[in-house]
């Protein structure tokens, strides 16, 4: 029997009945729940705990986005209050009673107007499905609804990645104590913003976690989730240029010409537009504002307004009026709103570093949001500094002097509120501008230290004040208005006439690892000339260290932290000495292009190398590593209930204050950079070229008769002969480390072996009338030697730990 003669067997009346059945739609879910209408549609439904959003365009591109209300609270985790996550370009996608959210990828693309060019890099690389749901019946409306609660309790922000990756254990999200927060929702017409609790749980075992939560197992955040309409057509990318001052975005599009490159880049910036295109000078439609927390406290509040608002000069000489300022967050706004730009004064147990993001269309590098996180602690930490150079306390100005020291922090505050601001609006560090005084806001800068003409410490103009001129250029380059057929060629103009007033670039890849080379690639130094700042500060030094006492600590304090606040005083010097050792097989260089730039390196003179070795070894003498007397005298162990934290030197004297470790630790300072593989290559091909540089042998024969030929009696100073030792087995571990890390060149690491064999026979000959300094100089020789016959037979020892400085 076929299938149609089955059906005739079937009663009109039960097919009739099935038929009506099926039609009938099925009863809405949602009924009585109160509907959000916006860029997405909302339902917060309190009785089934869940949000359910409306969809109503599928296949439509839009951004997300994620970002943290509630953080962890530790600065070495790194999730914090206001922290904002990556942009991704996603839509919704129907496949059968499923909803997909996907997102493309914007990594690789193809422009061409030609679809089936834009099709063919499309499907040539990877999407990601972020998630998916079970459509819900839909009502009247034609709004596709979905249950979007899991989405918001799933860890959308690599939270738990985060987690592991600073060793704090691995951990999950526990479905049963995470839920979407419905008093949360919100929905505009261009924007939803939805938040979930997230509780991860895992082993509880890391010393980060332990310190910020009440329970390391049980960590409790919220999520905040961005559904953000994509900005109006209109906006005009602006090409990159490797010498703007400026970050970079962008994908590989394989629609560029043949001879072009594939990797394409914009410079980040705001949509900025005039009212008037044909004035010189005009309002704009638009202005970028910046909401300052309401938490922040005064003066920190006042401080923090003003430093931010010294953009308002560079957008108005790049002929803007009014198109930015920075106000206190008015009442009711959510910071986490991604229409509105933030600064946001944030805590963590400890001091950390402060951050300024730009989100940004991937498509095309406009900012949508502007994310700035202050941490709290920083602006003690340099009252901490002034406090230990002044030593204010106890005398009779000691409330002029305490004065001196808040102002120095606030006035740093201010400088640092336009530097994470400038991040915010698309700018790059610049660690080059301190060559010309009060170059950047984007620098990193050290205070300005001298000695005043009665041989006092002074804290005047510390800090300079409003942005410098390669902000005003950075402004400039990024955000000046052109016509279609100028922009080009105005921007070249503007970069031209900056290399020509001698402003200097040069930002993070170039300046941050130990064996940068870059000359002016300065991370906290200042003055035009390394050489000259790095004698001025070991001046200010050496007097801070002879009136160094408890006149630095705040009465109420306890004696203990007397020793933590030395910390930085002894390590004053720490920023010029890697400025110095900058020049030691350094060289300079400019970013550009083939067409615009010319492409030269140039060595540090063969002067300036000698005299940077010459300075940077002075650090490893007795005379600048020993304390006075009557310092030691006055260092004594923490206080009942308190304890030595990380912010102090290590100690192997506990409980008293180890001055072996401090000089050790001093040290390192200048050992991790005179020793660095990269830096002992680059002098060996510096002398190859130039005979009149300095070679590795020079080098490593000037460091050995610094420090273990060296007699520390005639320095006259406390405890010589254990300090200078001290300095000497950090410069021999030193050594052997960088020969061991395999990263020196063949013919390089050959010398460098040689000249330790000859300090091992040097050693070995050379007792000194001290029995302590022979039997040292006899065990290092025997050391060398073990090493050289054979590195397995003995364990070297990594560099004495050095606490932290950065941030300042």
């Amino acid at each position: 029997m076929n299938l149609r003669t089955r059906l005739w067997l079937i009663p009109l009346s039960l097919l009739v009945s099935t038929t009506l059945h099926a039609a009938k739609p099925e009863p809405d879910s949602l009924h009585g729940v109160p509907r959000t209408e916006g860029f997405v549609d909302v339902w917060a439904d309190a009785a089934k705990g869940r949000v359910v959003i409306g969809v109503k365009h599928l296949d439509t591109p839009f951004l997300l986005t994620t970002s943290l209300p509630h953080g962890l609270g530790s600065n070495d985790v790194g999730l914090d209050r206001g922290q904002s996550g990556a942009v991704r370009l996603v839509e919704f996608r129907r496949a059968g009673p499923r909803l997909l959210l996907v997102e493309r990828n914007t990594r690789y693309i193809a422009s061409a107007a030609n679809p089936a060019e834009q099709r063919g890099a499309r499907e040539a690389f990877a999407e990601s499905v972020l998630w998916a749901g079970d459509i819900l019946p839909s009502g009247k409306d034609g709004t596709v609804r979905v249950d979007f609660s899991t989405f918001l309790t799933g860890d959308r922000h690599g939270i738990a990645d985060r987690i592991d990756g600073t060793e704090q254990g691995k951990y999950s999200v526990d479905k049963e104590r995470s839920a979407p927060l419905l008093d949360t929702v919100k929905t505009f017409p261009d924007n939803t913003e939805l938040e979930g609790l997230l509780t991860f749980q895992g082993p509880g075992e890391g010393k980060f976690v332990q310190q910020v939560s009440m329970d390391p197992t049980s960590l409790s955040v919220r999520q905040h989730v961005s559904l953000v309409r994509l900005p109006a057509d209109g906006f005009r990318p602006r090409p990159f240029h490797p010498a703007s001052g400026a970050f970079s975005q962008g994908y590989y599009d394989f629609s560029q010409p043949l001879a072009s490159s594939l990797d394409v880049r914009w410079q980040p910036r705001f949509r900025l537009e005039k009212t008037d295109p044909s004035a010189a000078v005009s309002t704009v439609k638009k202005p970028i504002v910046f909401y300052l927390d309401p938490g922040t406290p005064e003066p920190v509040r006042s401080a923090l307004l003003e430093g931010a608002n010294w953009w308002k000069t560079a957008f108005e000489k790049a002929g803007y009026k009014d198109a930015f300022r920075a106000e206190l967050m008015p009442e009711g706004i959510d910071p986490m709103d991604v229409r509105y730009n933030t600064i946001l004064w944030v805590h963590r147990a400890t001091r950390g570093w402060s951050y300024g993001a730009a989100l940004t269309d991937p498509r095309t590098g406009e900012i949508i949001k502007g994310a700035v996180t202050l941490g709290s602690q920083r602006v003690r930490q340099d009252i901490l500094i002034a406090e230990g150079l002044l030593a204010p306390y106890g005398k009779p100005e000691s409330g002029q002097l305490a004065r001196q020291a808040q102002e120095m922090a606030l006035s740093r505050l201010r400088q640092l509120s336009a530097h994470e601001v400038g991040h915010a609006l698309g700018f790059a560090h610049n660690f080059a501008a301190s060559r010309n005084g009060n170059g950047s806001v984007m620098d990193y800068p050290h205070p300005l230290l001298h000695l005043d003409d009665q041989g006092n410490v002074s804290l005047e103009n510390a800090y300079g004040v409003g942005v410098g001129p390669w902000d005003d250029f950075i402004v400039r380059h990024g955000y000046q208005a052109f016509a279609d057929d100028a922009e080009a060629a105005g921007l070249a103009e503007l970069r031209a006439a900056a290399a020509k007033a001698g402003l200097g670039f040069v930002s993070d890849a170039d300046a941050r690892a130990p064996g940068a080379s870059h000359p002016d690639a300065l991370l906290w130094d200042f003055g035009d000339r390394s050489l000259d700042t790095f004698d001025t500060l070991l001046r200010v030094r050496r007097k801070a260290l002879e009136g160094f006492g408890p006149g630095v600590l705040p009465p109420e304090r306890q004696l203990g932290e007397l020793e933590a606040r030395l910390v930085p005083v002894y390590l004053l010097h720490r920023y010029q000495a890697e400025a110095i050792a900058r020049l030691i097989g350094g060289a300079s260089y400019r970013y550009g292009l083939a067409g615009d730039t010319t492409a030269r390196t140039t060595p540090v003179s063969a002067a300036d190398q000698r005299a940077a070795l010459e300075r940077l070894l002075q650090t490893l003498s007795a005379k600048e590593l020993a304390l006075p007397a009557s310092l030691l005298d006055q260092l004594m162990p923490p206080g009942n209930e308190y304890e030595r934290g990380r912010e102090y030197f290590a100690t192997r004297t506990a409980p008293q204050f180890d001055p072996i470790s401090a000089a050790s630790a001093a040290s390192a300072v200048s050992v991790q950079f005179l020793f660095e593989p990269a830096r002992l290559n680059r002098v060996a091909w510096q002398h190859a070229r130039d005979k009149n540089l300095p070679d590795v042998t020079e080098l490593l024969d000037a460091a050995f008769r610094a420090t273990w030929q060296r007699d520390p009696a005639t320095d006259g100073v406390t405890g010589a002969d254990a300090i200078q030792l001290a300095a000497n087995w950090t410069v021999l571990d030193g050594l052997l480390a960088s020969v061991d890390g395999g990263q020196l060149h063949p013919q390089v690491d050959a010398v460098v072996r040689h000249r330790l064999a000859a300090w091992q026979q040097w050693l070995a000959q050379n007792p000194s009338p001290r029995e302590s300094i022979t039997d040292n100089r006899r065990q290092a020789a025997q050391w060398i030697g073990r090493y050289l016959s054979d590195p397995r037979s003995i364990k070297l020892r990594p560099l004495p730990p050095i606490p932290p400085g950065a941030p300042i």
